[in-house]
């Protein structure tokens, strides 16, 4: 696999993510996902993306777990 860079663009980002670019651009303007301009682009910092996964991923653990219990 190809080395991540630590801050990527939208189509290395919407790669890294497994979403298309189109789909990445939506998720940033609807502030769902974690970006910032540099110039006139977006930006993406993989160590923040792996963070923002990590609580995503916990949080739909905790509302599968949640409702495993009701």
């Amino acid at each position: 696999m190809a080395e991540t860079r630590e801050v990527m663009d939208i189509r290395a980002a919407a790669q890294y993510l497994g979403v298309a670019r189109d789909t990445l651009y939506k998720y940033v303007w609807s502030d769902r996902v974690p970006a910032f301009k540099l110039g006139n682009r977006w930006r993406f910092k993989k160590t923040v993306l792996d963070r923002w996964m990590e609580t995503q991923s916990t949080q739909i653990e905790r509302r599968v777990g949640h409702r495993k219990g009701a």
